[in-house]
């Protein structure tokens, strides 16, 4: 007889387990369905170990320059096997936590493949053995997988994906990085901080295409300096590993292909939705053009009882926005009044490089192109005492406002912890917060979010430190 739930999840990464605690929490019967690990990728290969290793090559390029400081730091170097041990085990202690979650809130685990086998229906199988289970909703959270070049697979050896990036068997000397997406900048700046050569390919016009031109415009000069090579406009045609690396064809702005030499290459060019072999067919689930599955605002699909969360279904990919999605969806899953459909326009964005990037909302160019008359305040770290003392003073902030109505219609941000800072701006849309507002708001002395109140003033023509 199979087991009966009043919901299953299948998948339990970040969307995943939020909405089998959320529905536990409301009282439901809740199993979750595992393949791999508990805490899915961003836990295990995505989010936290990739911030772990970012964290041990800040601390290398503070160590490195230490005189900047009035210190003195002798003979400094590394250990590739411990900075990746360091990372692994930071994973495997919140993968701890997430099982530790699951038995706290009665969540049962059941480990295997799991496929749809009809309404209400899901095979477990795992070792040859099958498990049937039963319930009246079943969420789909499978996320998503790096996508591979279609005439060049990864190796694990010298072309890599993310997951090969983050447990590196030896040091990149020549590094080639395909994609300036999040995923590529933070390699690619984990990487040139800890001494490789990079090379950043980005086959549109600009690096960090999603972001504001003057945050990419900005970024291109910072990572420049730092040693990198930026390519844009530009595309790599083919990729081959060989005995000493990998060769590449690059074809420029101009039409002029380039055949290079690298010692590894990641490709950082987007993701591929996990539904393959789930069942999706056999209920006939509407998927977009993408292969991502079709919802609506709280994660129903077109299948009465099945819903979907996260990288599998329309982006924008990332893991805060699957935990909300989860919350929304089982909110609405269990009836309860005055549940908010989720607003994409109000998930922040992140890329914790060196400097760092943020933004909500849209960006100028986008603002204008949706017909809305602009003010536009912007405020470099520079002129902020806290950025100067902690010798972090590049970077800027900026806002953009409806003329009209004083709505913040985004916030963009380039620099040391604007990965903190922009929460403030996320929380100022979520309430519908406007610019009088903003300028009554009192910031703390002396700390870095006080930019966010100069940009502000400075879009109205008030800035007090500049």
């Amino acid at each position: 007889m199979a087991d009966t739930y009043d919901l299953i999840v299948l998948g339990s990464g970040p969307g995943g387990y939020v909405a089998a605690i959320r529905a536990a929490q409301l009282g439901m019967k809740t199993a979750i369905v595992e393949r791999e690990r508990l805490g899915g990728i961003c836990l295990n290969w995505g989010c936290i170990p990739t911030k772990a290793l970012l964290r041990s090559s800040e601390i290398y390029h503070y160590m490195t320059h230490a005189g900047d400081y009035g210190l003195e730091a002798d003979d400094i170097g590394f250990d590739l096997s411990k900075i990746v041990k360091r990372s692994r085990k930071v994973a495997d202690q919140l993968n701890g936590g997430v099982k530790g979650l699951m038995k706290k809130h009665k969540i049962d685990v059941h480990e295997g493949l799991g496929t749809l086998i009809g309404k209400g229906k899901l095979k477990v199988e795992k070792d040859g053995a099958k498990t049937e289970l039963t319930a009246k909703n079943i969420l789909i959270a499978t996320g998503a997988r790096a996508r591979d070049l279609p005439f060049a697979k990864t190796d694990g050896k010298k072309i890599w994906t993310y997951r090969h990036a983050m447990v590196p068997e030896e040091m990149p000397t020549d590094l080639l990085v395909i994609g300036s997406g999040a995923i590529g900048v933070e390699f690619a700046s984990f990487y040139s901080d800890m001494g490789a050569k990079v090379t950043i390919v980005e086959m549109l016009d600009r690096i960090m295409p999603v972001e504001d031109d003057e945050v990419s415009a900005f970024m291109q000069k910072a990572l420049t300096k730092q040693g990198m090579t930026i390519l844009s406009g530009t595309g790599v045609q083919k990729l081959e590993a060989t005995a000493k690396g990998v060769t590449a064809e690059i074809k420029h702005k101009d039409g002029k292909v380039e055949a290079k030499e690298f010692s590894h290459a990641i490709v950082a060019i987007g993701i591929v939705p996990n539904v393959e072999n789930i069942g999706l067919e056999t209920l006939g689930i509407k998927q977009l053009p993408n292969r991502h599955i079709e919802t609506d605002g709280y994660g129903r699909t077109n299948v009465d009882g099945i819903w979907a969360i996260g990288d599998v279904t329309a982006g924008p990919w990332l893991a805060h926005k699957a935990m909300h999605e989860a919350v929304v969806t089982i909110e609405a899953m269990a009836g309860l009044k005055g549940v908010h459909a989720v607003d994409k326009g109000n998930i922040p964005g992140c890329t914790y490089s060196r400097p760092q990037v943020a933004s909500v909302g849209m960006t100028e160019a986008k603002a204008k192109e949706a017909g809305y008359k602009v003010k536009v305040g912007k405020f470099p770290f520079i002129g902020n005492g806290k950025a100067i003392a902690l010798g972090e003073a590049e970077g800027f902030i900026k806002t953009v406002f409806d003329e009209a109505t004083g709505e913040l219609l985004g916030a963009h941000m380039v620099g040391a912890e604007v990965t903190e800072l922009i929460q403030g701006y996320v929380i100022g849309r979520t309430l519908e917060t406007t610019e009088a507002e903003l300028m009554q708001t009192t910031f703390p002395h002396p700390t870095l979010s006080e930019m966010m109140h100069e940009s502000v003033l400075g879009a109205y023509g008030r800035p007090l430190h500049i």
